[in-house]
C-alpha cells in the first residue's frame, strides 16, 4: 500500500482534502493508509498552520468530539476539527463510535 501510515496513540493527522484534523486514540494493529474525501491524510505539522477553511459537518462530514472506530483495524480517532469527510482506512468507511448505553438507576 503506498501511503500506509504506521500510526501511534497521540498522533494528530490532518485532511489535505478540507479542514478535518483528528487525534489517534487507539493504534491500528499494522500500518494502513488514512484517507479523509478521498485524499491520503497527512501527519499534522506542528509548524505549519493549515489553509484550508473550516466546512460545517453535513451528512456524511466528520463531527467534531465525535470518535470514529474502524473494528477491523482496531483504529479509533477522535475529531478534533470538523469537516466534510468521509473518513477510510484502507478503502473502509470508518463508522461512528456507539456510546455505551448507562445502567439503570433503579
Amino acid at each position: 500500500m503506498t501511503d500506509a501510515i504506521d500510526l501511534e496513540p497521540g498522533a494528530r493527522l490532518i485532511s489535505t482534502r478540507c479542514s478535518t484534523q483528528v487525534i489517534v486514540v487507539r493504534a491500528p494493529r499494522s500500518p494502513l493508509q488514512l484517507t479523509c474525501g478521498g485524499d491520503p491524510m497527512q501527519l499534522l505539522d506542528p509548524t505549519r498552520s493549515p489553509t484550508l477553511d473550516e466546512a460545517p459537518a453535513g451528512p456524511g462530514g466528520v463531527v467534531l468530539g465525535k470518535r470514529y472506530v474502524d473494528e477491523h483495524s482496531g483504529l479509533e480517532l477522535l475529531c478534533t476539527r470538523a469537516g466534510s469527510g468521509p473518513l477510510s482506512a484502507d478503502g473502509r468507511d470508518i463508522g461512528l463510535k456507539e456510546p455505551k448505553p448507562l445502567p439503570a438507576s433503579d
